[in-house]
């Protein structure tokens, strides 16, 4: 543990983590979870409820509800090589972790995803992805004691795809949908001129999770 913490906040989400009627924010500071709260006798501040140490790289964060729900869920994507879900303790006043799936090696690599995150807005699903080629999708729902359960992966891999961002697509209870700005470098890795490189255009991809088959398209 070093002495001063870090003060530079990499990723950022908000949402109600604590209680219902509570508009909170997340922020990963490198190896740190912070929950920051607005305070309404002084606009414009804020004040740090909770602070937690993970012992690991943040790499994104976003925050999860499920249907129905009130409170929110933090879903970290970090150096682990697994996705991981946590839920704010009020009692403890910390961050608890849910649900920890792996999936990959540990460290930043370009093919474990962990780079980019990505929630359906209707709180069914959540992708997860990589800097290059691969993605997981995970279902996310209630067990029979109503707590919160992880499907296993389902891959969105596409070989030679690298993954500018992904982004949940509003479509209401239809199958959930991710859209993904991507650039196929298979051209230009094949073109020593170094003009296919040059030519290269991002693309707008569709990822369909098929809830019925439970696939991704």
């Amino acid at each position: 543990l070093t002495l001063q913490k870090a003060s530079s906040i990499s990723s950022a989400c908000a949402g109600s983590f604590s209680d219902p009627k509570t508009q909170e924010i997340v922020a990963a500071k490198g190896k740190i979870i912070e929950l920051l709260r607005p305070l309404a006798d002084r606009p414009g501040s804020l004040a740090v409820v909770s602070s937690t140490e993970v012992f690991g790289s943040i790499r994104s964060i976003i925050p999860f509800r499920l249907p129905g729900a009130n409170k929110d869920y933090v879903v970290v994507g970090s150096d682990a090589g697994s996705i991981a879900i946590l839920e704010y303790n009020m009692q403890r006043n910390e961050f608890q972790r849910v649900h920890n799936e792996v999936f990959g090696k540990s460290g930043i690599r370009r093919l474990v995803p962990g780079q980019h995150l990505a929630a359906d807005p209707k709180g069914r699903a959540v992708m997860i992805g990589a800097v290059e080629k691969q993605k997981f999708v995970y279902v996310l729902n209630r067990d029979a004691s109503n707590t919160l359960s992880i499907s296993s992966p389902l891959e969105a891999h596409k070989p030679n795809k690298i993954t500018s961002c992904i982004c949940g697509v509003d479509v209401g209870f239809e199958n959930p949908i991710f859209a993904a700005l991507e650039l196929d470098y298979a051209e230009a890795d094949a073109d020593p001129s170094g003009k296919a490189g040059d030519e290269a255009q991002l693309e707008l991809v569709f990822y369909e999770l098929d809830l019925g088959l439970n696939n991704v398209v």
